[in-house]
């Protein structure tokens, strides 16, 4: 891959770092193309138990390549459709990881920028660090990204800077509901690996579990949700997972996924 590097460690802990620098980590097709291989390689891992989304250079990511989209704007319907499609169904891909995505946040966060944070379960920002959802300055629109970046703010707050283009610094986007924790920036790479080790203490059948449940709850009408709770936890009571980690709390020992 040219655009983005992928490492996995012995823990289980893997990284995915977005790698052009001298882009400022601009979305270009290539770059949709290979996120979109690492999410499909971590979704059918069997040894990843969380993933890190971190960024090369000065920042994290400047949004959509803009010689990719004036190629679109070139382009005849069909390709624009597949393009389009292409960013859609990556970031659904790593949107519905079944393990915990964490996001290190630097620099600049703009347009494609804050959908790839939208699609982590956690971000961690550095202070200092700018947001902005800029499309509408170029007579764009936040569309693919706008799904993640609604239900992770809300339609009210979403209305503050969906659409003006405004820039806005991290306690904002703290506030906004984009960024769980602001850090300071020499502490964002402890902070992040922090976080990531925690997930080694849970069973991981459970957290991919957990994490289904809260898209499930979402997408349920509230009459089905008390049903479709009911259910989720007589399935996790029938696990071996369930077994081994309430055995060895009564053992009064680790339980056997715990490094």
């Amino acid at each position: 891959m040219k655009t983005v590097l992928f490492e996995e460690d012995a823990r289980g802990i893997a990284t995915v770092t977005l790698n052009r620098p001298e882009k400022r980590n601009a979305m270009s097709g290539e770059m949709i193309k290979e996120l979109a291989e690492v999410a499909a390689r971590a979704a059918s891992s069997d040894t990843i138990r969380a993933l890190i989304m971190k960024a090369e250079g000065p920042a994290f990511c400047a949004g959509g390549d803009l010689g990719w989209m004036r190629d679109q704007m070139a382009a005849d319907d069909d390709q624009r459709r597949q393009e389009a499609t292409n960013l859609a169904e990556m970031l659904k891909s790593f949107n519905a990881l079944p393990v915990p995505v964490i996001a290190s946040v630097h620099g600049n966060a703009f347009g494609g920028g804050v959908g790839l944070m939208s699609v982590c379960d956690i971000v961690f920002a550095a202070e200092g660090t700018r947001f902005g959802l800029t499309e509408t300055r170029l007579g764009l629109i936040p569309a693919t990204i706008g799904p993640y970046v609604v239900a992770r703010m809300g339609a009210a707050k979403a209305r503050r800077v969906f659409f003006s283009s405004r820039i806005f610094d991290a306690q904002e986007a703290a506030e906004l509901g984009l960024v769980s924790r602001v850090v300071a920036a020499d502490d964002l790479e402890a902070e992040v690996e922090a976080e990531a080790v925690g997930y080694l203490d849970c069973a991981p059948g459970a957290v991919a579990a957990a994490k289904k449940l809260i898209f499930d709850i979402e997408a349920a009408s509230e009459s089905d949700k008390t049903l479709l709770t009911v259910e989720a936890l007589v399935e996790r009571w029938q696990t071996a997972e369930a077994d081994e980690g309430t055995s060895a709390f009564f053992e009064k020992r680790p339980p056997n996924w715990k490094t």
